[in-house]
């Protein structure tokens, strides 16, 4: 009874080495998990230049209200509302039988004016030669002679008076004084429009250009004062006519080119910013006055950099990151400074060299420190080994 557990032990030590061979040989018919496949690219060397973004608004080149410079009733308007109107097309006519009837007037003033200074004329010509035999006294050939200087002086008041019944005649057609579109009529035919100089003339409707037109945005101090010490190099938003680029709030690319033509000449001094403005062509009218875009404009000097695809940057908090393979096929993690992006590549201003081979494809499969078995973009996969 008191040898029995002595007998148990002793037997128990063989299983557990039969187990444990056991259990190494399976291991060694398994064998371990080959390297993750990943793949990897060289960075992609570029002449690029940095770019800065802005939100502006397009304005009208021209915009224009018109109003009558005459008063009276409206009589037509020859337009659609909304429509796309040239410059000098008939708009509104404010009825013109007033304006005639004045102008007829006028020209029967002249005429008597004229008549007026004929028999001056033959006055004073009579004169002349009465003076030259004594027959007339001086004082009354002086007479003559004012006459006829009045007469010559109402013919040219009538002359003038002409002139302006003539404009007031031809104001009481308003024409387009740009290309553009119109707005809506404010006023419908029969009214009273009340014309002239004065603020309370009668608004009629509005006209503004459409092609070209105009995109205004603002920038602040520090990023003048940048692209003022890149003017030298001929790629400054300083020079006018730097081609910039623009696309609308539901476009992905920029994809419209136009030219920076004014910069303000004074900042702001409650925002601490400065106007620029650039030219856009705008034949089949998409941009609208008052309408929002972004630009890109240059910001810096041509350089050559590094870029790698962009779903190649890992976040970590707020860092960014690549995964690279080194000689030995072990993955290291490199935290990056990120630029613009350009297309589907992403500028890396700093963080990695030209040698790198960067993992484009199977990140989630790499982990820092693992071994890995890189394939090289648009190489074919190598085969896998045969079975044994």
């Amino acid at each position: 009874m008191h040898f029995r557990p002595v007998h148990l032990a002793v037997l128990a030590v063989p299983l557990l080495v039969l187990a444990a061979c056991g259990e190494s040989d399976s291991q060694k018919g398994k064998g371990a998990p080959p390297p993750p496949q990943v793949t990897v690219a060289a960075p992609v060397k570029r002449t690029i230049i940095d770019r800065d973004e802005y939100v502006g608004r397009f304005v009208a080149v021209d915009a224009v209200e018109i109003r009558a410079r005459v008063s009276g009733y409206l009589e037509k308007i020859h337009f659609t509302d909304g429509a796309l109107v040239k410059r000098d097309e008939l708009l509104f006519t404010v009825d013109r039988r007033p304006f005639q009837a004045s102008l007829d007037q006028a020209k029967a003033d002249l005429e008597r004016a004229r008549a007026q200074v004929d028999l001056a004329n033959a006055d004073l010509k009579r004169a002349e030669e009465l003076v030259d035999r004594k027959t007339i006294s001086e004082a009354l050939f002086e007479q003559r002679v004012q006459a006829k200087r009045a007469a010559d002086a109402q013919v040219q008041s009538a002359e003038a008076n002409v002139r302006t019944a003539e404009l007031n005649f031809e104001f009481t057609e308003l024409r387009a004084p740009v290309d553009g579109r119109i707005g809506d009529r404010r006023v419908s035919p029969g009214n009273l429009v009340i014309g002239g100089s004065q603020p309370s003339t009668t608004l009629l409707a509005t006209v503004v250009s459409t092609d070209p037109i105009r995109f205004e945005f603002t920038f602040d101090e520090q990023a003048f004062l940048r692209y003022s010490r890149l003017a030298e190099a001929g790629t400054s938003i300083e020079k006018p006519g730097i081609e910039i680029a623009l696309r609308l709030l539901d476009e992905p690319t920029f994809r419209h080119k136009g030219k920076l033509d004014f910069i303000d000449n004074v900042i702001n001094q409650t925002s601490g910013t400065i106007r620029g403005r650039a030219v856009f062509a705008n034949p089949d009218g998409l941009f609208t006055p008052g309408m929002f875009a972004r630009v890109r404009v240059p910001a810096s000097r041509p350089f050559e950099a590094l870029l790698v695809p962009d779903t190649a940057i890992g976040t970590e908090q707020i860092r960014k990151f690549v995964y690279v393979v080194d000689g030995e096929n072990t993955v290291r993690q490199k935290y990056v400074t990120l630029g613009p992006l350009d297309g589907n590549l992403r500028v890396v201003q700093q963080g990695i060299e030209a040698t790198d081979r960067v993992i484009v494809n199977g990140m989630v499969r790499a982990r820092p420190g693992i071994k890995v078995t890189p394939q090289t973009e648009g190489e074919k996969p190598a085969a896998a080994p045969a079975a044994k």
